[in-house]
């Protein structure tokens, strides 16, 4: 390992290896089984390779906070089930999204193959962190693969200031003809991830205009009144769609609870939030024939083409080679928080 400062702000350099098993060992020790703690662990340096380091190891002591607490149970054995012949449903059993996501997906991608298409159903679940870690999953087993999550309340109809729907993101991960994710697009409601505003907070930074609203409906660039308040949707009255459309298919199409009476993924007030997770695969050779990586590289080169353009995934991809050969710098005090935990 080593040691630097970067923005006057003290890192250690770990490997990705060193983050699965520090966050693995965290949330065993708060009381998850191992089964339920290594899908959860790996995601988590997969979401640091990513360089999303607000969803990666700053969570686990959220997460390990809310096993203690009986918000999320770690030893939760998820219940799969196929109702119909394309169709896989898990309850999770108020247990962590990533196990009952990963024995979903061992039904769900093999059906996909057979079937042309096949969609997972999660309720009873948790924060699954980046959505894109799963719809990436998918997309490098061949498949397309598009994911949605629901998440308690925090944006606001539009005209209204009471929040309804969540930042309730949806993915969409392509593959390419080597097993990669070509295009991955993985994108919230909200003009930005709320944990960006609470990391804000966190830190007591004000956050930009445009980001929150307070609890009057007003901006403001208090992120403690942003979180008593509402999220700003992304493009206004389409970012309030778009949150309506994920908390219908990741709710409504799941059975989950809907964001506007799920407890909230910070703090301990309430009991588990069981919200939902709703993802489609799609075989492309069942759709578009042997035409889909010519028209997907098609795509992609329309964009790669242009000067300074970004494919979406790009910084993603970019981040993780990057992480794989040098390591993560990761905040030094957030390292000391969850090493406390073991």
């Amino acid at each position: 390992m080593q040691n630097r400062k970067t923005d006057m702000t003290a890192t250690e350099t770990l490997t990705l290896a060193e983050i699965e098993d520090l966050a693995f060992r965290a949330l065993v020790k708060a009381g998850t089984s191992e089964a339920n703690a290594r899908p959860l662990a790996v995601a988590t340096a997969m979401t640091e390779a990513d360089g999303v380091a607000s969803h990666g190891l700053a969570y686990i002591p959220i997460y390990a906070q809310h096993v203690e607490c009986g918000k999320v149970d770690g030893q939760a054995t998820p219940v799969v089930d196929q109702p119909r012949p394309a169709v896989v449903t898990v309850d999770a059993a108020t247990g962590f999204a990533h196990s009952a996501i990963d024995q979903g997906f061992e039904k769900l991608i093999p059906l996909a193959r057979e079937m042309g298409v096949a969609v997972l159903a999660v309720n009873n679940s948790y924060n699954c962190g980046v959505l894109g870690v799963h719809t990436q999953r998918l997309a490098q087993a061949g498949l397309l693969g598009i994911g949605f999550t629901n998440a308690p309340a925090s944006i606001a109809p539009s005209g209204g200031a009471k929040p309804v729907v969540g930042t309730n993101p949806f993915s969409i991960a392509a593959p390419d003809a080597d097993g990669n994710a070509a295009l991955l697009i993985d994108q919230s409601a909200s003009t930005i991830a709320k944990s960006e505003v609470m990391k804000h907070a966190r830190e007591g930074k004000p956050v930009p205009e445009g980001w929150v609203l307070d609890a009057d409906g007003q901006p403001t660039t208090d992120p403690e009144a942003g979180l008593k308040g509402s999220m700003v949707p992304s493009g206004g009255y389409k970012g309030v769609g778009i949150a309506l459309t994920v908390e219908l298919m990741a709710a409504a199409m799941t059975g989950a609870t809907l964001g506007s009476v799920a407890s909230p993924f910070s703090g301990t007030a309430g009991g588990p939030p069981k919200t939902g997770q709703f993802f489609v695969a799609v075989d492309p050779a069942a759709t578009a024939g042997g035409a889909f990586q010519q028209r997907l590289a098609d795509l992609i080169a329309s964009i790669h083409d242009q000067d300074g353009a970004r494919l979406p995934g790009d910084g993603r991809r970019a981040c993780r080679i990057r992480a794989a050969s040098d390591g993560v710098a990761v905040n030094a005090a957030l390292l000391e928080k969850v090493r406390a935990l073991l």
